[in-house]
């Protein structure tokens, strides 16, 4: 059989190479420490899963949720953002529940994208931002990310006519992988310079309560107040450690919301009821849950990149989210993929080859700190050993 063109965008994938060797590994008896993915290893917190379990028992939870099914979510979402960021949102037109963000990220392309338009994508970024707009039949341009510029993008470098043609630009901080944090004042210029050019802004947002040491994560609608530019997704796997619930939502322009809405219309339903009563409770009750995640977060982060660093390996202290953005030694500074097929066969440890975030995340690796600190702890030490033992100077 003849596949479908478009699969091709898609053929070279690191991480289904990263799968690959992670079970080789594993099926020699090996154990395997799995930093490559940033699927959170902490409980969900107890209400939560009463909340889930006493839908169980109740009947009327069993059958298919459409959009209205989930206007108590919405009405919570709206509340929920108007105490943490002070600004009203309208539960109706401009708040819709997703499948996680990920799922809404895909998809928002196949709603305003027109093929070949442009959409203006971090490089590094987040896989699912470049394969949704690869499945509309879009072009990507990409915004390269460097550490002297805090891994900020400089839109003012993107040529005229590819702004001509731009209908999206996409953002995502804090940002996955580099773990860096746009201030207030870039998403001012960023919101100018969609306005301007007539671009719809959309800002994935998983990681807003994954901050540290006094930082702050901003909204986009804090400089575009009355929602007309952008859309903003969120997810409950990274605050709630709820990623297998696949619970999301997006807030934003209603235009963008009607045209997602419309497109998820034809290819799924929402969530199981009882997971919304759930993600109700984690939205509604009490925060403390999310305030110990990121505490955890926050000293598992101390002690990995502390563990390097006493083993030579000095990396910058990441401001936010759940990774560690490290630049590769030499000889695998062109080679991240290899790097991480090397050491998960050498030690057991797996982690995530930049290149697989783009050509901009090539030299680096990415750890996600999924494990607990005496875990970490040994891990660091393991990794620099093996870097070590490879010849290359730390």
């Amino acid at each position: 059989m003849i596949l479908a063109d478009r699969l091709g965008y898609f053929r070279s994938n690191v991480f289904d190479a990263m799968d690959r060797v992670k079970a080789t590994v594993a099926a020699t008896g090996q154990s395997i420490v799995d930093l490559s993915l940033g699927s959170a290893d902490l409980p969900v917190a107890p209400h939560i899963l009463r909340a889930i379990e006493a839908a169980l028992q109740d009947p009327s939870t069993y059958g298919y949720q459409l959009f209205a099914s989930t206007a108590a979510f919405r009405v919570a979402v709206a509340t929920w953002y108007e105490r943490r960021f002070g600004l009203k949102v309208d539960p109706e037109r401009e708040v819709l529940t997703l499948i996680g963000s990920q799922e809404g990220t895909a998809h928002l392309p196949l709603a305003v994208m027109n093929p070949r338009e442009y959409a203006l994508v971090l490089d590094p970024g987040y896989p699912s931002h470049v394969g949704g707009v690869y499945l509309a039949g879009g072009q990507v341009y990409p915004l390269p990310l460097r550490a002297e510029n805090q891994f900020l993008p400089d839109l003012e470098a993107v040529p005229l006519a590819v702004r001509e043609q731009a209908k999206l630009l996409i953002l995502s901080y804090p940002h996955n992988p580099t773990a860096a944090v746009a201030p207030l004042a870039f998403f001012e210029e960023a919101v100018t310079f969609c306005d301007r050019h007539d671009i719809i802004l959309v800002h994935d947002f998983p990681y807003v309560d994954l901050v540290f040491d006094r930082e702050r994560a901003p909204s986009i609608f804090e400089v575009d107040r009355d929602r007309q530019v952008g859309i903003e997704f969120y997810s409950l796997s990274k605050s709630y450690n709820m990623g297998g619930f696949r619970i999301g939502f997006a807030i934003g322009r209603a235009d963008c919301i009607a045209g997602l809405r419309q497109v998820k219309s034809v290819i799924d339903f929402n969530q199981y009821a009882g997971i919304l009563r759930g993600a109700i409770a984690a939205l509604t009750e009490d925060q403390a849950c999310v305030r110990q995640t990121c505490e955890t977060f926050r000293t598992r982060r101390d002690a990995f990149v502390q563990a390097l660093c006493d083993h030579g390996w000095f990396v910058p202290l990441p401001p936010a989210t759940m990774y560690v953005w490290a630049q590769l030694p030499p000889p695998w500074q062109q080679d991240s993929l290899g790097f991480c097929q090397s050491l998960v066969k050498a030690t057991g440890i797996a982690a995530a080859p930049g290149s697989g975030f783009g050509q901009g995340g090539e030299g680096y690796v990415r750890f996600a700190l999924v494990r607990d600190r005496p875990c970490l702890e040994i891990a660091a030490a393991q990794i620099a050993a093996f870097t070590l033992k490879e010849g290359s100077p730390l």
